[in-house]
């Protein structure tokens, strides 16, 4: 998506700024519940890529809806700018707040949020970080499937996805049903029903098997609109005319 938004110059009218700043807001939450929950560090390193990478495409956005003069420039790049640094002081106070002990290494720690250690014959009792961090698992989960119903109205408004690269979603996609597979297919800890190990995880499913539904729209749209990947050039010589004229 980086390399699409340099090649097309188009970023701030193929992207919606409300999908940017949800998806922002959802990865935010889920470094904030990585940090609570006390997951491993793969988990936390990840969450740290995800938020800095969310800013830096929301810099783009900013870069080019000022070059571009678009309409509402200001209000957008003002919004994007609070969120940008409200998630850099988020980031450096998760980063610099001391960890809980780490688990022994012997017990099995999934990636979700209310996964449970094992002390004797049956789970511990659900802590009160991890309450928290299922409260915020399930918000973050809101964000993710709401940040995309704004990319899919603005396609449908242009109808076209030019500017929008398909990999990003393909991706997204992959790693969405690997992990939501990979939730399901894991056996419940000793002493621990189906249906309970469902509820811990139904955050973690709902954000990743919901957001997988919402991206095949998405992929649908880039069928749909096929035809208009050409109007991204159209698109960039009209920003340029107006330009121009200003």
């Amino acid at each position: 998506q980086f390399y699409q938004a340099c090649k097309t110059g188009i970023m701030d009218r193929a992207l919606s700024v409300y999908f940017l700043l949800g998806w922002l807001g959802g990865d935010l939450l889920n470094l904030i519940g990585s940090f609570l929950a006390n997951q491993l560090p793969l988990q936390v390193y990840t969450a740290v890529y995800y938020v800095l990478a969310d800013l830096v495409m929301l810099s783009l956005y900013g870069y080019y809806k000022v070059k571009n003069r678009g309409a509402g420039a200001t209000a957008s790049i003002n919004t994007a700018c609070f969120f940008c640094l409200l998630g850099t002081a988020t980031t450096l106070t998760v980063l610099g707040h001391n960890r809980a002990p780490e688990p022994d290494p012997a017990a099995f720690r999934g990636r979700s949020l209310l996964s449970l250690g094992l002390e004797g014959p049956g789970p511990e009792p659900i802590s009160k970080s991890e309450i928290i961090g299922f409260t915020i698992g399930s918000i973050s989960s809101v964000l993710y499937l709401c940040s995309r119903l704004p990319q899919i109205y603005t396609n449908y408004r242009r109808k076209s996805t030019a500017g929008v690269s398909f990999l990003l979603f393909a991706l997204v996609m992959l790693g969405n049903l690997l992990y939501g597979t990979s939730v399901l297919l894991k056996n419940p800890e000793p002493g621990q029903s189906e249906g309970d190990y469902i509820l811990h995880h139904l955050p973690w499913l709902i954000g990743s098997l919901g957001v997988l539904s919402l991206d095949i729209i998405i992929s649908f749209q880039f069928l749909a609109y096929r035809t208009g990947q050409s109007g991204a050039g159209e698109e960039r010589e009209a920003l340029l005319a107006e330009q121009g004229d200003s």
